[in-house]
């Protein structure tokens, strides 16, 4: 199920619960709503209040460090791109195929994030970026001296790393918030509305600060999902870094 979707079942659940606390207020007894009745409510609440704060805070900061740590992963591995070129640069004119599809890799990583962009499906299988290619190429070169031997070790060093991230990147993608904690949030988000329409009255600022903070709920969660797809949706891991890789590459 798609983020928005999850968000807007959220705000249908929580302004539902605000409704049907306003009309549970109509259906009871006088005494079921006194302020006895009410400091009840509120001491119960307040609890549940706490406890959905602090997971939808721990939710939102754990969404926000899976996507930083994708970005820096991505920055790292369009580094570790430019520093292979360098070093087959230095290798010598036997290493220009071995170039060539370092560029082509890069290219390949840049037309599988925009594509993976505009369809909104997973990313692309880590086999695709032609790394045992690059691993063959640059195994397959002869080194005529002690220098270019160094510069072949560092090579497949990086060739390793750089496969390396591609499937810790692919592998991270499988990750997402926990569904029955989200459930059980929305649950308790609902519950607290229910409440609050409880002791509310029926007038047109009452609905729209429900409404606002019903959609403003609804908003978080579509901030966790989206920050837990950093590579489709709306809230993206920019391919700066790679773009600037492949403006130096070959140079």
């Amino acid at each position: 199920m798609s983020p928005i979707a999850i968000s807007f079942m959220t705000f249908a659940f929580v302004f539902a619960g605000a409704l049907f606390g306003i009309f549970l207020s109509t259906a009871l007894p006088i005494n079921h709503i006194d302020s006895n009745s009410k400091d009840v409510v509120k001491l119960g609440m307040g609890f549940v209040g706490t406890m959905a704060a602090l997971v939808l805070g721990l939710l939102i900061a754990s969404a926000k460090s899976s996507f930083d740590t994708q970005s820096a992963e991505l920055t790292e591995m369009s580094s570790k791109f430019v520093l292979l070129d360098r070093v087959l640069a230095h290798y010598g004119p036997e290493a220009q195929e071995s170039r060539d599809l370092v560029r082509a890799a890069v290219g390949r990583t840049l037309d599988g994030m925009e594509l993976q962009a505009r369809t909104r499906t997973s990313h692309s299988d880590p086999m695709a970026g032609g790394s045992e290619a690059l691993y063959d190429k640059v195994q397959g070169l002869v080194p005529a001296n002690d220098a270019q031997r160094t510069l072949q070790g560092q090579a497949l060093g990086l060739v390793i790393a750089l496969a390396q991230m591609r499937w810790l990147i692919y592998e991270q993608q499988a990750s997402s918030v926990s569904m029955p904690l989200l459930v059980v949030l929305i649950f308790w988000l609902t519950i607290i509305f229910v409440s609050f329409g409880l002791f509310a009255p029926l007038n047109a600022t009452v609905l729209t600060s429900l409404f606002v903070s019903a959609l403003s709920f609804s908003g978080a969660i579509f901030l966790i999902l989206e920050l837990y797809t950093p590579y489709r949706g709306l809230i993206q891991v920019s391919n700066a870094p790679l773009r600037a890789a492949l403006a130096h590459l070959g140079q």
